[in-house]
C-alpha cells in the first residue's frame, strides 16, 4: 500500500484514469496485470518484501516471465516517502522500472531518485490537453554495458571488412578448378 492512505478524490481519478491508459497502450507488447486501489491482483516480490505496482508487465510467451513493472505518481504523490517506501524497492527487481509523473514534478522525481539511488529505466512525464493525455519520455537509463557490447559485436559482424584504401574487400570466388571437379563427380 502506498505511503499516503487517502489521495484526494480528484488525484485518485487522474492516477486511474492515467493508469487505464497505461493499460491499453502496453497491452500491445505485454501481457499486463492492473492493481488499482483495493484490487491488488499481482504482486511483485522484492526480497522478503511483497509490492504491488500499479501495472505488471509480463512477456506474452509461454514463459509470462515478468517483464517490467510501472508505477503511476500525482502531484501529490511525488515526495520523499513514496520514494523510500517504493520507488528503492522497485528499482530493486531485475525487470525495468518506468515512473510516470506529472509534467511538473519531472524535476522533484529526478531529484529524488538521485537522493535515494533509484534507478529508473525510464521516466515518463503526464500532462492532460483537453480529454487526451499525453507522455513524454524525459529520462531514459543507458543500456548496461554488457548489452551495449553485444550490439557493438553484433553490428561489427556484419560490415564488410575494408582496406586501408577505405573500399570494401572483393570477395573470393572459388577457383575455376575447384569449380569443375565439382561439376565432374
Amino acid at each position: 500500500m502506498s505511503p499516503i492512505l487517502v489521495r484526494p478524490v480528484r488525484e485518485q481519478l487522474e492516477h486511474d484514469r492515467i493508469i487505464r491508459l497505461l493499460h491499453a497502450r502496453l497491452r500491445r507488447r505485454f501481457d499486463v496485470v492492473v492493481n488499482l486501489g483495493p484490487e491488488q491482483a499481482t504482486p511483485v516480490r522484492v526480497g522478503r518484501l511483497v509490492l504491488f505496482p500499479d501495472l505488471v508487465l509480463t512477456s506474452t510467451g509461454r514463459g509470462r516471465k515478468l517483464a517490467g513493472v510501472v508505477e503511476v505518481e500525482t502531484g501529490e504523490s511525488v515526495n520523499h516517502l513514496e520514494a523510500m517506501a517504493q520507488w528503492a524497492h522497485f528499482s530493486r527487481v531485475r525487470v525495468p522500472f518506468s515512473l510516470y509523473v506529472p509534467a511538473g514534478s519531472v524535476d522533484m522525481a529526478r531529484r529524488l531518485c538521485a537522493n535515494h539511488q533509484v534507478t529508473a529505466a525510464e521516466i515518463w512525464s503526464y500532462h492532460s490537453l483537453g480529454g487526451q493525455v499525453r507522455f513524454t519520455l524525459v529520462h531514459r537509463a543507458p543500456a548496461p554495458p554488457a548489452a551495449s557490447r553485444r550490439r557493438a559485436a553484433r553490428a561489427g559482424a556484419r560490415k564488410p571488412a575494408r582496406r586501408a584504401s577505405g573500399r570494401p574487400a572483393k570477395r573470393r570466388t572459388p577457383s575455376r578448378k575447384a569449380g569443375r571437379s565439382q561439376k565432374r563427380k
